[in-house]
């Protein structure tokens, strides 16, 4: 598990699926903000991919979120897009709508940094959110991501064309915030906030 101040990322367990379907994806509204195409439901049983996890799929790493303190499952996070090549990859995450406004965003974005710059040696990480999304924008730019530039009316969502924020990080540029994971110190010391 990779911790945070607040959260842990683990691995996606089989109990935590139907609890991110039905908090997250069945939700019409939060699955067509969140989705990069149109909301649809998925047959109960049925293998969606956007929970079930191919260990053997290299591009895209998801975890599941959990609050540190009692373990409960908080939402989703996940490095995709990864490109070994070019060194860089994208940030996606969700939380569950009783998890929102307790700062575990923030916490989030700055454990993928660290699983992206440390743990994968990317040289850059990228976020795409919707133009309207406070709480994102707040937690990326919190974790020295910088406002690159906006895709105009790119998204369409529930009847209309939206803007989308592009946020970018350079490896060079981050600073990491949580204990232990100082730049320039040892894996013994990165490794001690690691579970």
């Amino acid at each position: 598990m990779l911790k945070g101040d607040k959260i842990g990322l683990r691995a996606r367990h089989e109990d935590d699926i139907p609890v991110l379907r039905t908090e997250l994806y069945d939700d019409v509204v939060i699955g067509s903000r969140a989705e990069g195409g149109p909301w649809r439901p998925i047959t109960p049983g049925a293998k969606d991919p956007r929970l079930f996890v191919d260990d053997k799929e290299q591009g895209h790493v998801p975890f599941s979120v959990v609050e540190l303190e009692g373990g409960s499952l908080v939402g989703t996070a996940t490095l995709w897009g990864i490109d070994n090549h070019h060194r860089s990859a994208h940030i996606g995450l969700g939380l569950l709508p009783s998890a929102r406004g307790k700062g575990y965003s923030t916490d989030v974005v700055a454990v993928l940094c660290h699983y992206g710059f440390v743990v994968r040696g990317m040289r850059r990480l990228q976020i795409e959110t919707l133009a309207d999304n406070t709480a994102m924008l707040r937690s990326a730019e919190r974790n020295g991501f910088v406002r690159e530039g906006v895709l105009r009316s790119s998204a369409w969502v529930l009847g209309e064309f939206l803007d989308e924020v592009l946020l970018g990080l350079l490896a060079e540029e981050w600073e990491p915030s949580l204990k232990g994971w100082a730049v320039g110190r040892g894996a013994v010391d990165s490794g001690a906030a690691l579970g």
